[in-house]
């Protein structure tokens, strides 16, 4: 067991370092490892009496993009290693797979990388989140689609049948159509991963769409632009994976003009609450990791601050505090 006064704050996570999801843990990772050095240069964490300070140490295990590991994972972290803070894994399944185990522990999961709706619905108290929530991710689309376009009526909406995201997004979507007065709204599923788009395709381009969304993994979405010439009469194409930066190097010229969501964008104007703003996170995330900041990134290291901030304000490690 800890003891009564720590001498540091130790914060756990099960995050995908390979795997389905290793590009967008690799990324949440790096935004932790980002938080741990602000709080460092901040003078540690605010804690206790007096305004003492603690040292934060960050544990980190490798899910492998699998719900049976982030569970021993989690398991691992709350029994063997008694961290004071659990900081939940990246996707909307590996969260859902673990949250109840924080719940049954009295732990809070602060939540950075699951969307799902349903994350959202179970009604569990010890759960924080920083994420919109998956059915918003392109809510505002349909809408933006018929003022450039007025003529767009046809929309096609393309969803993988593995967990819940994909289809929150999906009727997120159809809901925004509807209300944006698009006369045919075709909602078509897949197995992921896609084994021949051309066969998705062949249903849900008849008759063409003005609008194309394609909701899967990464790579889904990368064999659905990979297929363009398919439908090179659908005047927009939107996938959820254009709102990464890899989705470019991925593709190069192919990923021009497609539309993606994103959780945060540098340069966006703002006037943060607490912590630093987006210019100082780029430039400390590119300087640190020789490499840009995506919004998976952004999200990780917001969490922490929230946290930060919760800790501030309570003085106590203890969750419900």
């Amino acid at each position: 067991m800890r003891p009564d006064v720590p001498k540091e704050v130790r914060a756990g996570v099960s995050l995908s370092l390979s795997g389905a999801f290793g590009l967008q843990g690799e990324q949440a990772l790096n935004g932790l490892r980002l938080w741990v050095e602000y709080v460092r240069g901040e003078g540690e964490l605010p804690l206790g009496p007096a305004g003492s300070r603690l040292p934060l140490r960050l544990l980190a295990l490798d899910d492998r993009s699998q719900a049976k590991l982030a569970k021993e994972n989690v398991l691992r972290l709350l029994t063997h290693d008694h961290v004071d803070l659990l900081i939940g894994p990246y996707s909307s399944g590996l969260t859902l797979a673990v949250a109840p185990l924080a719940e049954a522990h009295g732990k809070i999961l602060w939540n950075h990388g699951g969307a799902s709706d349903a994350i959202f619905q179970q009604g569990w108290r010890h759960l924080v989140s920083v994420p919109s929530p998956a059915s918003d991710y392109f809510r505002a689309l349909p809408l933006w689609v018929k003022q450039q376009d007025p003529e767009a009526s046809r929309i096609s909406i393309l969803y993988a049948k593995t967990g819940s995201f994909a289809e929150q997004v999906a009727h997120g979507v159809a809901e925004s159509a509807r209300a944006a007065s698009f006369d045919l709204i075709r909602l078509t599923s897949f197995d992921s991963p896609i084994r021949s788009v051309r066969g998705v395709f062949s249903e849900a381009l008849e008759p063409e769409p003005d609008l194309v969304v394609g909701l899967g993994s990464f790579q889904d979405d990368i064999a659905i632009v990979r297929q363009r010439k398919l439908f090179a009469g659908v005047r927009s194409l939107a996938v959820v994976a254009a709102g990464l930066a890899a989705f470019h190097m991925e593709l190069g010229d192919l990923a021009d003009g497609v539309i993606g969501p994103s959780q945060w964008e540098p340069g966006v104007p703002e006037e943060p609450r607490s912590g630093p703003d987006s210019a100082w996170f780029y430039s400390a995330f590119q300087r640190t990791f020789h490499r840009v900041p995506d919004y998976p990134a952004a999200q990780a290291f917001a969490i922490g601050v929230v946290l930060t901030d919760c800790l501030r304000r309570a003085a106590s490690l203890g969750d419900e505090s």
